[in-house]
Protein backbone atom coordinates (compact mmCIF):
# COMPACT_ATOMS: atom_id res chain seq x y z
CA UNK A 1 0.00 0.00 0.00
CA UNK A 2 1.39 3.46 -0.80
CA UNK A 3 2.67 5.70 1.93
CA UNK A 4 0.62 8.84 2.57
CA UNK A 5 2.41 12.09 3.34
CA UNK A 6 0.88 15.05 5.16
CA UNK A 7 2.16 18.23 3.55
CA UNK A 8 2.34 21.72 5.05
CA UNK A 9 -0.82 23.16 3.54
CA UNK A 10 -3.66 25.49 4.59
CA UNK A 11 -7.11 24.18 3.62
CA UNK A 12 -10.63 25.46 3.39
CA UNK A 13 -12.63 24.51 6.48
CA UNK A 14 -15.00 21.59 6.36
CA UNK A 15 -17.29 20.74 9.25
CA UNK A 16 -16.82 17.14 10.27
CA UNK A 17 -19.33 15.54 12.63
CA UNK A 18 -17.43 13.19 14.95
CA UNK A 19 -20.62 11.33 15.81
CA UNK A 20 -21.57 10.83 12.17
CA UNK A 21 -18.00 9.71 11.45
CA UNK A 22 -18.28 7.02 14.11
CA UNK A 23 -21.65 5.80 12.85
CA UNK A 24 -20.32 5.58 9.30
CA UNK A 25 -17.16 3.74 10.34
CA UNK A 26 -14.86 6.49 9.06
CA UNK A 27 -13.29 6.72 5.63
CA UNK A 28 -11.28 4.10 3.84
CA UNK A 29 -8.34 5.22 1.74
CA UNK A 30 -10.29 4.47 -1.42
CA UNK A 31 -13.30 6.37 -0.15
CA UNK A 32 -11.20 9.33 0.91
CA UNK A 33 -9.76 9.64 -2.58
CA UNK A 34 -13.22 10.33 -3.99
CA UNK A 35 -14.20 12.95 -1.41
CA UNK A 36 -13.07 16.47 -0.59
CA UNK A 37 -13.50 16.17 3.18
CA UNK A 38 -9.78 16.12 3.98
CA UNK A 39 -8.04 17.61 0.97
CA UNK A 40 -8.51 18.63 -2.65
CA UNK A 41 -7.92 15.93 -5.29
CA UNK A 42 -4.61 17.43 -6.35
CA UNK A 43 -3.35 17.29 -2.78
CA UNK A 44 -4.28 13.62 -2.42
CA UNK A 45 -2.55 12.82 -5.70
CA UNK A 46 0.60 14.52 -4.50
CA UNK A 47 0.34 13.07 -0.98
CA UNK A 48 0.12 9.47 -2.14
CA UNK A 49 3.60 9.49 -3.62
CA UNK A 50 5.82 7.09 -1.73
CA UNK A 51 8.46 8.92 0.35
CA UNK A 52 11.98 8.04 -0.75
CA UNK A 53 13.68 8.79 2.55
CA UNK A 54 13.61 7.03 5.89
CA UNK A 55 11.52 8.73 8.57
CA UNK A 56 13.10 10.10 11.73
CA UNK A 57 10.58 8.24 13.89
CA UNK A 58 8.19 5.33 13.42
CA UNK A 59 4.96 4.67 15.32
CA UNK A 60 2.63 1.71 14.98
CA UNK A 61 -0.97 1.90 16.21
CA UNK A 62 -1.73 -1.65 17.28
CA UNK A 63 -3.81 -3.78 19.65
CA UNK A 64 -1.79 -4.41 22.80
CA UNK A 65 -2.08 -6.19 26.12
CA UNK A 66 -0.39 -4.75 29.20
CA UNK A 67 -0.22 -5.94 32.79
CA UNK A 68 -0.74 -2.93 35.06
CA UNK A 69 -0.50 -5.01 38.25
CA UNK A 70 -0.01 -8.71 39.01
CA UNK A 71 -3.07 -10.45 37.60
CA UNK A 72 -4.56 -7.23 36.23
CA UNK A 73 -4.38 -7.20 32.44
CA UNK A 74 -5.64 -4.51 30.10
CA UNK A 75 -6.41 -4.97 26.42
CA UNK A 76 -6.04 -1.66 24.64
CA UNK A 77 -4.60 0.08 21.59
CA UNK A 78 -1.13 1.55 21.98
CA UNK A 79 1.87 2.92 20.10
CA UNK A 80 4.61 0.36 19.40
CA UNK A 81 3.03 -2.04 21.88
CA UNK A 82 3.90 0.06 24.93
CA UNK A 83 2.17 2.46 27.34
CA UNK A 84 3.12 5.25 27.30
CA UNK A 85 4.41 5.27 23.74
CA UNK A 86 8.11 5.93 23.07
CA UNK A 87 9.45 9.32 24.12
CA UNK A 88 10.07 11.36 20.96
CA UNK A 89 12.89 13.90 21.27
CA UNK A 90 13.04 16.57 18.60
CA UNK A 91 15.09 19.71 18.09
CA UNK A 92 13.22 23.01 17.87
CA UNK A 93 13.31 24.34 14.31
CA UNK A 94 14.66 21.11 12.74
CA UNK A 95 12.17 19.37 10.47
CA UNK A 96 11.00 15.96 11.66
CA UNK A 97 9.25 13.14 9.82
CA UNK A 98 7.18 10.48 11.56
CA UNK A 99 5.80 7.40 9.82
CA UNK A 100 2.62 6.10 11.45
CA UNK A 101 1.17 2.70 10.55
CA UNK A 102 -2.37 1.81 11.61
CA UNK A 103 -2.57 -1.88 12.52
CA UNK A 104 -5.87 -1.42 14.39
CA UNK A 105 -9.41 -2.04 13.12
CA UNK A 106 -10.45 1.62 13.24
CA UNK A 107 -9.51 4.78 11.31
CA UNK A 108 -7.16 6.89 13.41
CA UNK A 109 -4.75 9.82 13.41
CA UNK A 110 -2.13 11.35 15.70
CA UNK A 111 -2.39 14.82 17.23
CA UNK A 112 0.89 16.58 18.08
CA UNK A 113 -0.37 18.46 21.11
CA UNK A 114 1.18 21.86 21.85
CA UNK A 115 3.04 22.32 18.56
CA UNK A 116 2.58 25.40 16.37
CA UNK A 117 2.37 23.46 13.11
CA UNK A 118 0.05 23.50 10.09
CA UNK A 119 -3.52 22.22 10.14
CA UNK A 120 -2.90 19.25 7.85
CA UNK A 121 -0.15 17.83 10.06
CA UNK A 122 -1.80 18.82 13.35
CA UNK A 123 -3.82 15.61 13.54
CA UNK A 124 -7.44 16.74 13.92
CA UNK A 125 -9.92 15.71 11.24
CA UNK A 126 -12.02 18.81 12.00
CA UNK A 127 -9.09 20.91 10.73
CA UNK A 128 -8.66 18.78 7.61
CA UNK A 129 -6.00 16.35 8.83
CA UNK A 130 -6.29 13.01 7.00
CA UNK A 131 -7.39 9.87 8.79
CA UNK A 132 -5.26 6.72 8.58
CA UNK A 133 -7.40 3.82 7.39
CA UNK A 134 -7.00 0.40 9.02
CA UNK A 135 -3.91 -1.19 7.52
CA UNK A 136 -2.78 2.12 6.08
CA UNK A 137 0.32 4.25 6.67
CA UNK A 138 0.79 8.01 6.82
CA UNK A 139 3.82 10.26 7.09
CA UNK A 140 3.72 13.45 9.15
CA UNK A 141 6.32 16.09 8.29
CA UNK A 142 6.66 19.33 10.23
CA UNK A 143 9.07 21.68 11.97
CA UNK A 144 8.50 21.35 15.73
CA UNK A 145 8.16 24.49 17.80
CA UNK A 146 8.07 25.85 20.44
CA UNK A 147 10.52 24.09 22.73
CA UNK A 148 9.16 22.32 25.78
CA UNK A 149 7.27 19.26 27.01
CA UNK A 150 4.62 18.42 24.42
CA UNK A 151 2.83 15.13 23.84
CA UNK A 152 1.17 13.09 21.15
CA UNK A 153 -2.11 11.19 21.26
CA UNK A 154 -5.00 9.93 19.18
CA UNK A 155 -7.58 12.49 18.15
CA UNK A 156 -10.10 9.95 16.87
CA UNK A 157 -13.68 9.89 18.09
CA UNK A 158 -14.93 7.40 20.65
CA UNK A 159 -18.58 8.29 21.22
CA UNK A 160 -20.08 5.63 23.48
CA UNK A 161 -17.37 3.06 22.62
CA UNK A 162 -15.12 3.58 25.62
CA UNK A 163 -12.34 1.41 24.20
CA UNK A 164 -11.45 4.01 21.56
CA UNK A 165 -9.88 7.45 21.50
CA UNK A 166 -8.01 8.67 24.56
CA UNK A 167 -9.72 6.02 26.68
CA UNK A 168 -7.09 3.75 25.10
CA UNK A 169 -3.33 3.70 25.63
CA UNK A 170 -2.53 5.90 22.64
CA UNK A 171 -0.38 8.62 24.19
CA UNK A 172 3.28 9.48 24.65
CA UNK A 173 5.68 12.30 25.50
CA UNK A 174 7.15 14.54 22.81
CA UNK A 175 10.04 16.67 24.03
CA UNK A 176 11.11 19.59 21.82
CA UNK A 177 14.60 20.55 22.92
CA UNK A 178 15.78 24.16 22.71
CA UNK A 179 15.82 27.34 24.74
CA UNK A 180 15.39 28.06 27.55
CA UNK A 181 17.42 25.45 29.37
CA UNK A 182 15.78 24.17 32.58
CA UNK A 183 19.10 24.40 34.41
CA UNK A 184 21.13 21.73 36.18
CA UNK A 185 19.49 18.44 37.04
CA UNK A 186 20.84 14.97 37.74
CA UNK A 187 17.96 12.86 36.47
CA UNK A 188 14.96 13.33 34.19
CA UNK A 189 11.75 11.44 34.93
CA UNK A 190 8.64 11.23 32.72
CA UNK A 191 5.34 10.38 34.47
CA UNK A 192 2.04 10.03 32.61
CA UNK A 193 -1.29 9.49 34.39
CA UNK A 194 -4.07 7.41 32.87
CA UNK A 195 -7.35 5.79 33.90
CA UNK A 196 -8.48 2.33 32.75
CA UNK A 197 -11.63 0.22 32.63
CA UNK A 198 -14.10 3.00 31.77
CA UNK A 199 -17.83 2.44 32.06
CA UNK A 200 -21.00 4.48 32.00
CA UNK A 201 -22.02 5.91 35.40
CA UNK A 202 -25.35 7.77 35.78
CA UNK A 203 -24.72 11.45 36.43
CA UNK A 204 -26.64 11.44 39.70
CA UNK A 205 -24.23 8.82 41.10
CA UNK A 206 -21.20 10.70 39.84
CA UNK A 207 -22.29 14.00 41.36
CA UNK A 208 -23.08 12.30 44.67
CA UNK A 209 -19.59 10.79 44.76
CA UNK A 210 -18.01 14.10 43.78
CA UNK A 211 -19.61 16.01 46.63
CA UNK A 212 -18.61 13.32 49.12
CA UNK A 213 -15.00 12.90 48.05
CA UNK A 214 -13.34 16.11 47.03
CA UNK A 215 -14.24 19.55 45.69
CA UNK A 216 -11.92 19.08 42.69
CA UNK A 217 -13.49 15.83 41.49
CA UNK A 218 -15.03 16.26 38.06
CA UNK A 219 -18.68 15.67 37.25
CA UNK A 220 -17.87 13.23 34.46
CA UNK A 221 -20.36 10.45 33.79
CA UNK A 222 -17.63 7.94 32.98
CA UNK A 223 -16.23 5.90 35.86
CA UNK A 224 -13.05 3.80 35.99
CA UNK A 225 -11.75 0.64 37.64
CA UNK A 226 -8.03 1.37 37.67
CA UNK A 227 -5.48 4.16 37.36
CA UNK A 228 -1.78 4.13 36.57
CA UNK A 229 1.26 6.35 36.44
CA UNK A 230 3.06 5.17 33.33
CA UNK A 231 2.22 1.48 32.83
CA UNK A 232 1.64 0.32 36.41
CA UNK A 233 -0.69 0.78 39.33
CA UNK A 234 0.72 2.02 42.64
CA UNK A 235 2.91 -0.71 44.16
CA UNK A 236 3.33 -2.67 40.93
CA UNK A 237 6.38 -2.50 38.71
CA UNK A 238 9.76 -1.06 39.63
CA UNK A 239 10.01 2.08 41.77
CA UNK A 240 11.62 5.30 40.57
CA UNK A 241 15.11 5.24 42.09
CA UNK A 242 16.85 8.45 43.14
CA UNK A 243 19.91 9.45 45.12
CA UNK A 244 20.07 11.74 48.12
CA UNK A 245 21.12 15.23 47.09
CA UNK A 246 20.04 14.83 43.47
CA UNK A 247 18.06 17.46 41.61
CA UNK A 248 15.40 15.65 39.57
CA UNK A 249 13.45 17.14 36.67
CA UNK A 250 9.92 15.72 36.56
CA UNK A 251 7.81 15.83 33.41
CA UNK A 252 4.18 15.25 34.49
CA UNK A 253 1.34 14.59 32.04
CA UNK A 254 -2.35 13.88 32.59
CA UNK A 255 -3.20 11.54 29.71
CA UNK A 256 -6.58 10.52 31.12
CA UNK A 257 -9.61 10.74 28.85
CA UNK A 258 -11.80 12.55 31.39
CA UNK A 259 -10.30 12.67 34.90
CA UNK A 260 -8.44 15.58 36.49
CA UNK A 261 -6.05 14.78 39.32
CA UNK A 262 -4.62 16.36 42.48
CA UNK A 263 -1.19 14.97 43.43
CA UNK A 264 1.40 15.31 46.17
CA UNK A 265 4.89 14.03 46.93
CA UNK A 266 5.05 13.85 50.76
CA UNK A 267 8.25 15.11 52.35
CA UNK A 268 9.26 17.04 49.24
CA UNK A 269 8.64 20.42 47.71
CA UNK A 270 8.04 20.66 43.97
CA UNK A 271 9.38 23.79 42.28
CA UNK A 272 7.36 24.31 39.13
CA UNK A 273 9.27 25.91 36.30
CA UNK A 274 6.96 25.28 33.32
CA UNK A 275 3.30 24.63 32.50
CA UNK A 276 2.29 22.86 29.30
CA UNK A 277 5.98 22.95 28.43
CA UNK A 278 6.21 26.75 28.64
CA UNK A 279 8.40 28.50 31.26
CA UNK A 280 6.40 30.35 33.91
CA UNK A 281 7.36 33.92 34.86
CA UNK A 282 7.45 33.10 38.57
CA UNK A 283 8.63 29.57 39.41
CA UNK A 284 7.12 28.58 42.74
CA UNK A 285 7.40 25.66 45.16
CA UNK A 286 4.27 23.82 46.30
CA UNK A 287 3.44 20.54 48.02
CA UNK A 288 0.19 19.89 46.14
CA UNK A 289 -0.41 20.15 42.40
CA UNK A 290 -3.51 20.02 40.24
CA UNK A 291 -3.19 18.43 36.82
CA UNK A 292 -6.19 18.73 34.50
CA UNK A 293 -6.71 16.45 31.51
CA UNK A 294 -4.02 17.14 28.86
CA UNK A 295 -1.99 19.50 31.05
CA UNK A 296 1.75 19.08 31.55
CA UNK A 297 3.83 20.33 34.46
CA UNK A 298 7.61 20.51 34.85
CA UNK A 299 9.07 20.57 38.34
CA UNK A 300 12.55 20.47 39.85
CA UNK A 301 12.64 18.47 43.08
CA UNK A 302 15.56 18.43 45.51
CA UNK A 303 15.89 14.90 46.85
CA UNK A 304 16.66 15.67 50.47
CA UNK A 305 14.30 13.37 52.41
CA UNK A 306 15.78 9.85 52.23
CA UNK A 307 13.27 7.03 52.41
CA UNK A 308 10.67 5.23 50.34
CA UNK A 309 7.77 7.48 49.40
CA UNK A 310 4.54 7.54 47.41
CA UNK A 311 4.02 10.23 44.81
CA UNK A 312 0.31 10.01 44.13
CA UNK A 313 -3.23 11.28 44.35
CA UNK A 314 -4.32 13.10 47.48
CA UNK A 315 -7.56 11.05 47.37
CA UNK A 316 -7.40 7.67 49.15
CA UNK A 317 -9.93 6.23 46.70
CA UNK A 318 -7.75 7.22 43.74
CA UNK A 319 -4.62 5.71 45.30
CA UNK A 320 -6.54 2.46 45.87
CA UNK A 321 -7.36 2.52 42.14
CA UNK A 322 -3.62 2.73 41.52
CA UNK A 323 -2.96 6.45 40.98
CA UNK A 324 0.53 6.72 42.39
CA UNK A 325 4.12 5.59 42.04
CA UNK A 326 6.86 4.66 44.51
CA UNK A 327 9.98 6.84 44.78
CA UNK A 328 12.85 4.97 46.43
CA UNK A 329 16.13 6.51 47.62
CA UNK A 330 19.33 4.54 47.08
CA UNK A 331 20.08 2.34 50.09
CA UNK A 332 16.56 2.62 51.50
CA UNK A 333 13.91 -0.07 51.73
CA UNK A 334 10.62 -0.83 53.41
CA UNK A 335 6.96 -0.04 52.86
CA UNK A 336 6.37 3.19 50.90
CA UNK A 337 5.16 6.09 53.04
CA UNK A 338 2.19 8.35 52.35
CA UNK A 339 1.28 11.34 54.52
CA UNK A 340 -1.54 13.76 53.74
CA UNK A 341 -0.21 17.23 52.83
CA UNK A 342 -1.47 20.19 54.81
CA UNK A 343 -2.86 21.75 51.61
CA UNK A 344 -4.67 18.64 50.38
CA UNK A 345 -7.83 20.73 50.04
CA UNK A 346 -6.54 22.04 46.74
CA UNK A 347 -4.56 25.25 47.29
CA UNK A 348 -3.38 25.40 43.72
CA UNK A 349 -3.66 28.57 41.71
CA UNK A 350 -2.45 29.37 38.23
CA UNK A 351 -2.04 32.95 39.46
CA UNK A 352 0.85 32.12 41.82
CA UNK A 353 3.06 31.38 38.79
CA UNK A 354 2.03 34.44 36.74
CA UNK A 355 2.74 38.16 36.70
CA UNK A 356 0.18 40.56 38.14
CA UNK A 357 0.74 43.32 35.59
CA UNK A 358 -2.16 43.70 33.15
CA UNK A 359 -1.75 42.15 29.71
CA UNK A 360 -1.82 44.30 26.56
CA UNK A 361 -5.31 45.25 25.41
CA UNK A 362 -6.67 42.92 22.72
CA UNK A 363 -7.71 44.00 19.26
CA UNK A 364 -10.92 42.01 19.66
CA UNK A 365 -12.74 40.16 22.45
CA UNK A 366 -14.78 36.99 21.83
CA UNK A 367 -16.99 35.38 24.48
CA UNK A 368 -17.54 31.62 24.52
CA UNK A 369 -20.14 30.28 26.98
CA UNK A 370 -20.26 26.54 27.75
CA UNK A 371 -23.41 24.70 28.77
CA UNK A 372 -24.76 21.17 29.14
CA UNK A 373 -28.13 20.67 27.43
CA UNK A 374 -28.69 17.04 28.47
CA UNK A 375 -28.89 13.88 26.34
CA UNK A 376 -30.18 14.25 22.77
CA UNK A 377 -31.50 11.73 20.23
CA UNK A 378 -31.57 8.84 22.67
CA UNK A 379 -27.93 9.21 23.77
CA UNK A 380 -26.98 8.24 27.32
CA UNK A 381 -24.41 11.04 27.36
CA UNK A 382 -25.06 14.77 27.59
CA UNK A 383 -24.68 17.15 24.67
CA UNK A 384 -22.53 20.26 25.15
CA UNK A 385 -22.83 23.66 23.54
CA UNK A 386 -20.67 26.73 23.00
CA UNK A 387 -22.80 29.85 22.68
CA UNK A 388 -25.87 27.58 22.41
CA UNK A 389 -24.47 25.73 19.37
CA UNK A 390 -23.19 22.15 19.34
CA UNK A 391 -20.54 20.85 16.92
CA UNK A 392 -20.74 20.56 13.96
CA UNK A 393 -23.62 23.07 13.86
CA UNK A 394 -21.39 26.06 14.64
CA UNK A 395 -20.36 29.29 12.98
CA UNK A 396 -16.55 29.55 12.88
CA UNK A 397 -14.68 32.28 14.69
CA UNK A 398 -13.07 34.54 12.11
CA UNK A 399 -9.57 35.83 12.86
CA UNK A 400 -7.03 37.90 10.95
CA UNK A 401 -3.28 37.53 10.83
CA UNK A 402 -1.24 39.34 13.53
CA UNK A 403 -4.26 40.55 15.52
CA UNK A 404 -4.48 39.90 19.27
CA UNK A 405 -7.67 38.15 20.39
CA UNK A 406 -9.07 37.71 23.89
CA UNK A 407 -11.28 34.67 24.45
CA UNK A 408 -13.62 35.00 27.41
CA UNK A 409 -14.31 31.42 28.51
CA UNK A 410 -17.51 31.30 30.57
CA UNK A 411 -18.33 28.01 32.25
CA UNK A 412 -22.08 27.81 32.73
CA UNK A 413 -21.96 24.22 34.01
CA UNK A 414 -21.08 22.30 37.16
CA UNK A 415 -18.16 20.48 35.48
CA UNK A 416 -14.53 21.46 35.12
CA UNK A 417 -13.45 22.00 31.52
CA UNK A 418 -9.81 21.78 30.40
CA UNK A 419 -9.96 23.93 27.26
CA UNK A 420 -7.35 23.24 24.58
CA UNK A 421 -6.44 25.59 21.73
CA UNK A 422 -4.76 23.74 18.86
CA UNK A 423 -1.65 25.05 17.06
CA UNK A 424 -1.37 28.16 19.26
CA UNK A 425 -0.05 29.06 22.70
CA UNK A 426 -2.24 31.49 24.60
CA UNK A 427 -1.56 33.84 27.52
CA UNK A 428 -3.82 33.55 30.56
CA UNK A 429 -5.00 37.08 31.33
CA UNK A 430 -7.82 36.70 33.86
CA UNK A 431 -9.21 34.07 36.24
CA UNK A 432 -12.42 35.10 37.94
CA UNK A 433 -11.78 38.68 39.03
CA UNK A 434 -7.98 38.35 39.13
CA UNK A 435 -6.02 39.79 36.24
CA UNK A 436 -2.66 38.30 35.33
CA UNK A 437 -0.18 38.06 32.48
CA UNK A 438 2.88 36.22 31.25
CA UNK A 439 1.51 32.69 31.80
CA UNK A 440 1.69 30.82 28.44
CA UNK A 441 -0.37 27.61 28.10
CA UNK A 442 -2.27 25.52 25.58
CA UNK A 443 -4.75 24.01 28.09
CA UNK A 444 -6.59 25.96 30.80
CA UNK A 445 -8.89 24.31 33.31
CA UNK A 446 -12.04 26.40 33.75
CA UNK A 447 -13.70 25.65 37.07
CA UNK A 448 -17.49 25.28 37.48
CA UNK A 449 -19.39 28.56 37.02
CA UNK A 450 -16.10 30.43 36.64
CA UNK A 451 -14.80 32.73 33.89
CA UNK A 452 -11.27 32.71 32.43
CA UNK A 453 -9.76 34.99 29.79
CA UNK A 454 -6.93 33.92 27.48
CA UNK A 455 -5.21 35.96 24.76
CA UNK A 456 -3.57 34.73 21.59
CA UNK A 457 -1.99 36.38 18.57
CA UNK A 458 -3.23 34.99 15.26
CA UNK A 459 0.12 33.99 13.82
CA UNK A 460 -0.38 30.46 12.47
CA UNK A 461 -2.81 30.46 9.52
CA UNK A 462 -5.16 27.56 9.03
CA UNK A 463 -8.26 26.08 10.59
CA UNK A 464 -7.81 25.81 14.34
CA UNK A 465 -9.80 23.70 16.78
CA UNK A 466 -10.83 24.84 20.27
CA UNK A 467 -12.40 22.22 22.52
CA UNK A 468 -12.79 20.73 25.95
CA UNK A 469 -10.17 18.00 26.32
CA UNK A 470 -12.49 15.76 28.32
CA UNK A 471 -13.08 13.21 25.58
CA UNK A 472 -16.71 12.67 26.48
CA UNK A 473 -17.46 16.39 26.14
CA UNK A 474 -15.51 16.78 22.90
CA UNK A 475 -17.31 13.88 21.21
CA UNK A 476 -20.68 15.28 22.21
CA UNK A 477 -20.51 18.77 20.79
CA UNK A 478 -17.96 20.70 22.88
CA UNK A 479 -15.88 22.05 19.99
CA UNK A 480 -15.43 25.28 18.07
CA UNK A 481 -13.18 26.21 15.17
CA UNK A 482 -11.50 29.42 14.09
CA UNK A 483 -10.71 30.36 10.50
CA UNK A 484 -8.10 32.79 9.27
CA UNK A 485 -9.45 35.42 6.90
CA UNK A 486 -7.45 36.61 3.92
Amino acid sequence: MPMTQAKTTSEAATKVDRRAFLRGGGFTVAGALTQSVFAPDFLWARALRRPKTKADYTLKIEPSSIEIAPGVGIKTTAYNGQVPGPILRMREGAQATIDVANASEHPDLVHWHGLAIDSLNDGAMEEGSPMIAPGGPLRYAYTPRPAGTRWYHTHASAGDDLSLGTYSGQFGFLLVEGEPDPGHYDQEIFLALHHWGPSFVPMVDTMRAASANHPLTTGSDVGYQYATINQHMLGAGEPIRVGEGQRVLFHLLNASATENAVLAFPGHSLKFIAMDGNPVPHPASVDVLSLAVAERLNAIVAMNAPGVWVLGSTLPEARKMGLGIVIEYAGKSGAPVWTDPATAGGKWYYTQFASTAPAPAPDETITLTFRDVGPEKGSKFDTWTINNRSWPDVDPIKVSQRRRYRLILRNGSGDQHPIHHHRHTFEVTQIGRKTLSGLPKDVINVMPLDTVAVDFVAGNPGDTLIHCHQHLHMDYGFMQISKYMA
